[in-house]
Protein backbone atom coordinates (compact mmCIF):
# COMPACT_ATOMS: atom_id res chain seq x y z
CA UNK A 1 0.00 0.00 0.00
CA UNK A 2 1.71 3.56 -0.99
CA UNK A 3 2.19 6.08 1.84
CA UNK A 4 -0.63 8.66 2.08
CA UNK A 5 -0.30 11.74 2.10
CA UNK A 6 -0.88 14.18 4.97
CA UNK A 7 -4.51 15.90 4.73
CA UNK A 8 -4.44 19.72 3.72
CA UNK A 9 -4.48 21.95 6.63
CA UNK A 10 -8.00 23.06 6.29
CA UNK A 11 -8.54 19.65 6.99
CA UNK A 12 -6.37 19.86 10.33
CA UNK A 13 -8.55 23.00 11.05
CA UNK A 14 -11.61 21.79 11.00
CA UNK A 15 -10.79 18.49 13.24
CA UNK A 16 -8.75 21.11 15.76
CA UNK A 17 -11.90 23.27 15.97
CA UNK A 18 -14.69 19.77 15.88
CA UNK A 19 -12.18 19.13 18.87
CA UNK A 20 -12.72 22.08 20.69
CA UNK A 21 -15.82 22.52 20.67
CA UNK A 22 -16.05 18.82 22.06
CA UNK A 23 -14.02 20.08 24.98
CA UNK A 24 -15.80 22.80 25.33
CA UNK A 25 -18.84 21.01 26.12
CA UNK A 26 -17.94 17.86 27.78
CA UNK A 27 -16.31 20.61 30.53
CA UNK A 28 -19.20 22.68 30.48
CA UNK A 29 -20.90 20.07 31.88
CA UNK A 30 -17.88 19.27 34.17
CA UNK A 31 -17.75 15.93 32.37
CA UNK A 32 -14.39 13.83 32.34
CA UNK A 33 -12.18 12.27 29.28
CA UNK A 34 -13.04 8.90 31.20
CA UNK A 35 -16.92 9.18 31.66
CA UNK A 36 -17.01 10.67 28.08
CA UNK A 37 -15.71 7.83 27.04
CA UNK A 38 -17.81 5.15 28.63
CA UNK A 39 -20.78 6.95 27.75
CA UNK A 40 -20.14 6.95 24.20
CA UNK A 41 -18.19 3.64 24.13
CA UNK A 42 -15.09 4.73 23.09
CA UNK A 43 -11.88 4.92 25.05
CA UNK A 44 -9.99 7.71 26.73
CA UNK A 45 -6.92 7.87 24.54
CA UNK A 46 -9.13 8.17 21.65
CA UNK A 47 -11.42 11.24 22.81
CA UNK A 48 -8.38 12.70 23.60
CA UNK A 49 -7.14 12.39 20.46
CA UNK A 50 -10.26 13.50 18.93
CA UNK A 51 -10.19 16.30 20.91
CA UNK A 52 -6.76 17.38 20.03
CA UNK A 53 -7.47 17.26 16.40
CA UNK A 54 -5.12 14.72 16.12
CA UNK A 55 -7.31 11.79 14.56
CA UNK A 56 -10.24 11.60 12.10
CA UNK A 57 -12.36 10.07 13.62
CA UNK A 58 -15.78 7.99 12.23
CA UNK A 59 -19.25 9.31 11.98
CA UNK A 60 -20.37 6.57 14.11
CA UNK A 61 -18.34 7.81 16.64
CA UNK A 62 -19.41 11.43 16.56
CA UNK A 63 -22.70 10.31 16.72
CA UNK A 64 -22.41 8.59 19.92
CA UNK A 65 -20.11 11.21 21.36
CA UNK A 66 -22.82 14.09 20.34
CA UNK A 67 -25.56 11.60 22.58
CA UNK A 68 -23.01 11.11 25.10
CA UNK A 69 -23.03 15.25 25.46
CA UNK A 70 -27.00 15.61 25.12
CA UNK A 71 -25.96 18.02 22.22
CA UNK A 72 -27.04 18.44 18.28
CA UNK A 73 -24.24 16.60 16.22
CA UNK A 74 -24.78 20.23 13.70
CA UNK A 75 -23.40 22.18 16.67
CA UNK A 76 -20.15 20.03 17.09
CA UNK A 77 -19.08 19.60 13.33
CA UNK A 78 -20.43 23.25 12.60
CA UNK A 79 -17.94 25.04 10.20
CA UNK A 80 -15.04 27.07 12.37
Amino acid sequence: MPPTEPPPEWVLAHRRALGARIRATRTAQQMSQELLGERSATDRQTINRIELGHVSTRIDTLFRIARALNTPLSRLVEEP
